[in-house]
């Protein structure tokens, strides 16, 4: 058994897999996650290994908790990836999109790929059909959107997502609703149809803790996978150890 994690900029997301199959998934807050990894290797003592991901400084807490209960594959800059990197500054090619990079070309070969992950920020990432990355774009996610409105002006108020009831909105709420929503769709399907008509035969991948919602909405044709960083992870962590 693996165990896969990715630890965001404000959730952290674990699955366990047996060979290729997900037997379990779960999304923690930072401050109760070494108790909740704790109970997954009680749950699973077959666990065997862990491969992680993170968005920023690696806490050496987990990374030895982590090595006591068997082999752990850290991505990072210099882990072994299935694509050349042609990014203008590679050391600063965030491990996430590093990961979603390397899973698009593992999971389909010889295409253009674009991939979209809906999170904190949006991020658009581009891998070419001959495996190479060039890169893409990032922005602010649906929350920060919200937030930055509240904490950027002087009386609008921070609101929860809602979908608008309509597109014009009459009030205030309903106005930024309607802004923050759909200027956050009309982006996402925006960006898509500029990269379909820069290259052809693109293959769109949206995930992230928004792609769920964005796929009932999202006018192009797209493989929505919420959890394809896990998923990504572990292919990468296969690969990896064929290719040391």
């Amino acid at each position: 058994m693996l165990l896969a994690i990715d630890i965001g900029n404000t959730r952290i997301k674990v699955s366990v897999y047996e060979e290729t199959n997900e037997i379990y998934h779960g999304v923690f807050e930072g401050q109760k996650f070494f108790d909740n990894i704790l109970k997954i290797f009680e749950m699973f003592p077959k666990i065997e290994g862990t491969v992680l991901s993170s968005v920023g400084k690696m806490d050496s807490g987990l990374v030895a908790l982590l090595e006591g209960k068997g082999f752990l594959n850290s991505i990072d800059q210099n882990s072994v990836v299935p694509f050349v990197n042609n990014y203008g500054t590679p050391g600063t090619l965030g491990i996430d999109r590093m990961v979603l990079a390397a899973g698009s070309v593992l999971n389909f070969p010889k295409q253009n790929r674009l991939v979209i992950d809906a999170g904190t920020c949006v991020t658009y990432d581009f891998i070419g059909a001959d495996d190479v990355y060039l890169g893409g774009g990032i922005s602010p996610g649906l929350r920060l959107r919200y937030e930055s409105l509240h904490a950027y002006t002087a009386k609008l108020p921070l609101l929860e997502f809602k979908m608008p009831e309509d597109l014009i909105g009459n009030s205030t709420a309903a106005s930024i609703h309607s802004g923050v929503v759909y200027g956050f769709i009309s982006e996402i399907d925006g960006i898509i149809s500029m990269y379909q008509n820069k290259f052809v035969d693109l293959t769109i991948i949206l995930t992230g803790g928004d792609a769920d919602f964005l796929a009932k909405y999202i006018k192009n044709t797209i493989f929505a996978k919420s959890n394809f960083l896990l998923e990504s992870l572990r292919d990468l962590h296969l690969y990896t150890i064929n290719h040391e």
